[in-house]
């Protein structure tokens, strides 16, 4: 298991198995590890586990900033985040692609928005940040009756892929190494793999940032 001492890791949308999983890996390798959630009581599993909580709606800007802040007044700058927020809505073809569906979906986007802006330049300064986020094989077959759900999973991989960007300018005109990545793990379904994902997202660390950044990983089973 790599080894994640004195790494500070988010876990954004915490209260699911896969975030379960991830924050039981990440404390296992020894980092501190913040889980976010809406609701406390979710939480306390997390805490259980070792994890710091937070009840924090991540689609309010001013709330992920404020997050962030308390962060730093308690501890060193971010060293990873892990976007686990999202959820599945769909069927009924290009009809049953409602407005409220869609909206549900976004909140993922949202999100990732708010908590990569927020977090930006603690990945960036990090001897090794890293981001991930969990996308879809969705994304290249989108379906009529999912295409709320792919057309906001391939936002987010855009999203992810302009801030690998980001960092890769910035280390090339400051003449550095790049220490920061940006990767998509891309899933079929996420149920019955989120210990893979767990250990996927810890073994970033054990790989150079220049390897990592702007890559799609794709999990299966088996």
């Amino acid at each position: 298991m790599t080894d994640l001492t004195g790494r500070t890791v988010l876990i954004a949308g915490a209260t699911s198995a896969s975030g379960l999983a991830a924050a039981r890996t990440l404390t296992a390798a020894g980092a501190r590890v913040v889980a976010t959630g809406r609701s406390a009581g979710r939480l306390t599993p997390l805490a259980a586990l070792g994890a710091e909580v937070e009840t924090v709606d991540l689609a309010d800007e001013r709330a992920v900033l404020d997050l962030v802040h308390r962060l730093h007044e308690r501890g060193p700058s971010i060293d990873g985040l892990l976007h686990l927020v999202g959820g599945w809505r769909g069927g009924g073809g290009l009809a049953g692609q409602t407005e409220e569906d869609y909206r549900a979906l976004e909140t993922s986007f949202t999100a990732l928005r708010h908590l990569s802006r927020a977090v930006y330049d603690d990945l960036r300064i990090s001897p090794a940040g890293r981001l991930a986020i969990v996308s879809s094989t969705a994304v290249k077959r989108p379906l009529a009756g999912g295409a709320n759900y792919a057309a906001v999973k391939a936002a987010s991989e855009a999203w992810t892929r302009a801030v690998a960007q980001g960092w890769a300018k910035a280390a090339r005109e400051a003449g550095e190494p790049l220490h920061a990545a940006a990767v998509i793990f891309r899933l079929k379904a996420l149920a019955g793999l989120e210990d893979r994902l767990a250990d996927a997202y810890a073994g970033l660390w054990a790989a150079e940032a220049s390897t990592l950044n702007d890559s799609i990983i794709e999990l299966q089973d088996g």
